[in-house]
């Protein structure tokens, strides 16, 4: 049995999907699925059981032998969230209890952290997870201080030398800007990659975030965009690489601009390109990174090797095989 906290979300619902196609019978899923359309990321599956997060710390209790492995990807990933009791209960006190649970009953515990924890992105880009790089990072919002503070915890918890209290094998995963099919119910979240394609098959330009820094000419501004199949790789490789724990980033190791990814999806779809340029809304200009990039050493020093999707592949796997068909759900 496999267990995954936040299934019917954007990156658990594509690990689900591929659980169930590498032959994973049991797989249970822990999320809230509310009112909109956020089931129909998991209509397509065969699942042991969906549970509420209410449900979860007495799921584990009861089913502990049998679980062997929980991927904890469920948290509030709202950037935005302004209620900073709500994220912390929800993205580290649960997480803690989790880890708690998966190193009394030896159960392997992988987690979604988030490359929003490197703030502004001044410290640069890299995966280390000592306690003093850790608390070096000044993240920009509630959430990514959030997904910090469990590093943190993580990296105290750890530094005990206490086996008992560490899960035989853990990994923290710090996602960058991550696109693909499923991501529909994220509304205001959802990927630029999709944000444009939906712009542009509206009939009406791109629109991207006009640049506040002199050193970035609009559009110039870049991310280290990540397919969610690269992503779902690698969850996989570590899940049957038990040796292997640690603290990782998942990018792709190339920054590209939002003008590249914006002609991209224009190149697809055989239109030229039309760019329109708005201001950064105040509210979020004061702490808007201008630059991200993965730096991915440690992933590859630890053996992982596949090849990352590139943007131009990714874009194109996205329109042709989800968006422009009539089920876009994976």
């Amino acid at each position: 049995m496999i267990l995954v906290t936040g299934g019917a979300g954007f990156i658990g619902s594509n690990l689900v999907a591929s659980l169930e196609q590498n032959g994973v019978e049991d797989i249970v899923i822990c999320d809230q699925l509310g009112m909109e359309q956020k089931w129909r990321n998991i209509s397509k599956r065969d699942l042991f059981d969906v549970i509420s997060p209410k449900s979860l710390n007495d799921f584990i209790e009861e089913n502990s032998a049998r679980i062997v492995t929980v991927f904890h990807l469920g948290a509030i990933s709202t950037t935005t969230e302004k209620n900073a009791d709500l994220i912390l209960e929800n993205n580290f006190r649960v997480s803690c209890k989790l880890w708690s649970q998966c190193a009394k009953y030896r159960i392997p515990f992988i987690y979604a952290s988030s490359a929003a924890t490197y703030g502004d992105g001044s410290l640069g880009f890299n995966d280390i997870s000592t306690r003093a790089h850790l608390a070096s990072l000044t993240p920009l919002n509630p959430y990514g201080w959030s997904k910090n503070l469990f590093d943190r915890w993580v990296a105290k918890t750890i530094g005990t030398g206490s086996a008992a209290q560490t899960p035989p094998q853990w990994a923290g995963l710090k996602f960058f800007n991550v696109y693909g099919p499923n991501e529909y119910h994220k509304q205001g979240q959802i990927s630029v990659v999709l944000k444009n394609y939906r712009e542009i098959k509206a009939g009406g330009p791109a629109i991207l975030f006009r640049s506040h820094n002199p050193e970035y000419k609009d559009g110039e501004q870049s991310r280290d965009f990540i397919w969610v199949g690269d992503c779902i790789d690698i969850l996989i490789w570590l899940s049957k690489t038990q040796d292997v724990s640690g603290l990782f980033n998942v990018g792709t190791g190339i920054s590209r601009s939002f003008n590249d990814m914006a002609k991209t999806i224009f190149d697809r779809l055989n239109l030229k390109p039309e760019i329109k340029f708005i201001d950064t809304p105040v509210t979020i200009r004061e702490h808007y990174q201008y630059f991200t990039k993965a730096n991915i050493t440690r992933l590859r020093d630890a053996g992982y090797n596949k090849k990352f999707t590139s943007l131009e592949e990714g874009v194109s796997q996205y329109i042709s095989n989800f968006l422009e068909t009539t089920d876009p759900y994976i």
